[in-house]
């Protein structure tokens, strides 16, 4: 029995668990940062569409901060296996033990040393990890079986930790009872209802089935991710990957492997400069029943007689309500068709309902209608524009991947260039699918920033505007301008200025949403407590000295910034455009970028 004995003591450590919570409570330290495996940074790299693209790689490490890892099971399993001989190797415990450990501490490495040392025989008691046998076996040749009551010789009988014996038999199928009722078999005990000890993951390595053992390893790893604090699943639909978070490094946002982008602290879609609370309400107000109520408030009536809701589908005033109450009432004063005549004003000219609005006498009820009315065209506004903008991401997600798989090598070989060379095409799709992003979101921002503060409304959608100004123009040139050099049936002359066109469009839509985004995090806190905006050459100073023309109040300080640029430009043969800073050569007497006269 003394093999029993030694196995059944290996088998009382068996569970799972991954610190990381050391990492998490210091995480907004850039030493957390810096502690990130080499292999581990290259995993996180910024893409939209191909995992493999260089294009997308480059692009992502100068324009995110690289605050998070994308794991595969195989480093979720490397990091589970390092856990467990960490806190082996400085406990003097077996891994098995280890296991059960960090399974009972969420993988938090930091916590299991703290409450190890703290009180030991506390956190055996907890997690029943027993120094001595609560069972001594006698020295004989036969055991029962303490479930199915028969004898069994030695070699068929098996204990945990506490020495409690079961026959091999009656093992499996409490085994595989617990596995097969869900991940709460990380956590197996003892089937002796007296006892705590915790049955280790070699007892199941040894008496479970295959299939149970697929079940189990599962189980356990994805409990690493799951009870992790800074560590969560990939929300999109069959992915497996999942993202280990740097908490308190900046955004949120981050994008798979699979291409799909999310909020880390929400699992929302990527939503910056959005908040997630904002976000919460937006995406409730879309599928809530609320907002059939507020239809049927703006859009209907109800029957005065038996209340059901009408909607008015002809011209005129005479309404009938249907089966079984067929009151017949007029739509605008909701009195009775029968009491309507010459004395009232005709048939079809009810003057009741004008005479009471003159005179203010407004029901209650008409007035509810009324807000419900603004209400629903004010967010229908909003929602609108939201749609749109994810419906022209979407295409542009997929205009990018047809561009990356079929159309930068056909252009590759009409042009006579390598591909290498034509990496600006795929930044300005990257660029369209993200500010694309950004911009449907600023529509939900907008609807929910208070009526009240009007000058902040005044300055968002003023940068809000220039944003999506430059978003069309930039969109149009890598939509319908490419398009004539995918079809050419040789090399263009002109295709260089083409591509210094496209590059240039590139950045300045760049630069005018990194200044929406800053302005949105901060607060739009560019307006003044008295409720006005911040002087125009401000304004123009954080959108990166860009201008306008007709946008009055824009102050001299953008003209003497403008003025300057030109004369240094000028003398390289350049001049520089007052509303998108593009260089043009000194002929032209429209902007190439944006096509404002000089």
């Amino acid at each position: 029995m003394d093999s029993e004995d030694e196995f059944d003591m290996h088998d009382a450590n068996g569970d799972d668990d991954d610190d990381n919570d050391d990492d998490f409570y210091s995480g907004g330290d850039d030493d957390a940062a810096a502690a990130m495996d080499s292999d581990e940074a290259d995993v996180a790299d910024y893409e939209f569409i191909d995992n493999d693209s260089d294009d997308s790689d480059d692009i992502a490490s100068h324009r995110y901060q690289q605050n998070y890892t994308v794991l595969t099971e195989a480093d979720i399993h490397q990091r589970q296996e390092e856990d467990i001989m960490r806190i082996s190797t400085v406990l003097s415990i077996s891994e098995v033990a280890a296991s059960v450990l960090l399974r009972h501490y969420n993988w938090s490495v930091s916590k299991v040393h703290d409450e190890w040392f703290a009180d030991e025989e506390k956190v055996r008691k907890v997690v029943g990890l027993l120094e001595k046998p609560a069972f001594a076996s006698p020295n004989v040749r036969e055991l029962i079986c303490g479930i199915c009551f028969e004898a069994y010789p030695l070699d068929r009988m098996y204990t945990a930790a506490c020495g409690h014996p079961f026959c091999s038999t009656c093992w499996t199928g409490y085994i595989s009872t617990a596995i097969n009722d869900g991940p709460g078999c990380l956590m197996l005990r003892c089937p002796d209802p007296s006892c705590t000890a915790a049955v280790g993951q070699d007892m199941i390595s040894r008496l479970a089935s295959a299939e149970d053992k697929q079940k189990y390893s599962r189980y356990f790893i994805r409990s690493y991710v799951e009870d992790n604090r800074k560590t969560k699943w990939c929300p999109a639909p069959g992915c497996e990957y999942a993202v280990d978070f740097i908490v308190g490094s900046g955004s949120y946002d981050v994008t798979c492997r699979c291409s799909y982008s999310f909020c880390w602290n929400c699992t929302e879609e990527a939503h910056r400069p959005v908040d997630c609370g904002t976000v919460a309400k937006w995406i409730l107000k879309n599928s809530a029943e609320s907002e059939n109520m507020n239809w049927i408030l703006a859009n209907s009536k109800p029957c005065p007689k038996c209340k059901r809701p009408i909607e008015k589908n002809q011209g005129c005033m005479h309404i009938t309500c249907t089966p079984p109450c067929k009151f017949e009432f007029c739509w605008l004063c909701l009195g009775a068709w029968s009491d309507h005549g010459e004395r009232t004003g005709g048939f079809y000219a009810c003057n009741r309902y004008e005479t009471a609005k003159q005179e203010g006498v407004y029901d209650e009820a008409e007035k509810r209608r009324e807000m419900a009315k603004n209400s629903l065209e004010r967010y229908t506004h909003y929602y609108e524009r939201w749609a749109t903008n994810q419906s022209s991401r979407q295409k542009a997600l997929a205009d990018l991947q047809q561009m990356q798989t079929v159309a930068l090598e056909k252009l590759s070989d009409i042009q006579c260039q390598p591909e290498s060379q034509l990496k600006f095409i795929t930044e300005a799709w990257l660029q369209i699918v993200e500010c694309r992003r950004v911009l449907k979101w600023t529509y939900a921002y907008g609807y929910y920033l208070p009526e009240h503060e009007q000058a902040k409304r005044v300055f968002f959608e003023y940068l809000q505007g220039e944003a999506e100004s430059g978003l069309e123009r930039l969109h149009q040139c890598a939509e319908k301008e490419l398009q004539v050099y995918l079809n050419a049936e040789g090399p263009s002359k002109d295709f260089n200025e083409f591509r210094t066109k496209l590059a240039g469009l590139t950045s300045v839509t760049r630069n005018y949403f990194e200044n929406l985004v800053r302005a949105l995090e901060n607060g739009l806190s560019d307006v003044d407590s008295h409720g006005a905006t911040c002087s125009r050459a401000a304004s123009s100073k954080s959108l990166g000295g860009t201008s306008s023309k007709g946008r009055g109040g824009r102050g001299k300080a953008t003209t003497s910034r403008s003025s300057s640029s030109s004369r240094n430009i000028d003398d390289s043969g350049h001049w520089s455009c007052e509303h998108c800073t593009f260089a043009n050569v000194k002929t032209a007497t429209v902007c190439q970028m944006c096509h404002q006269r000089r």
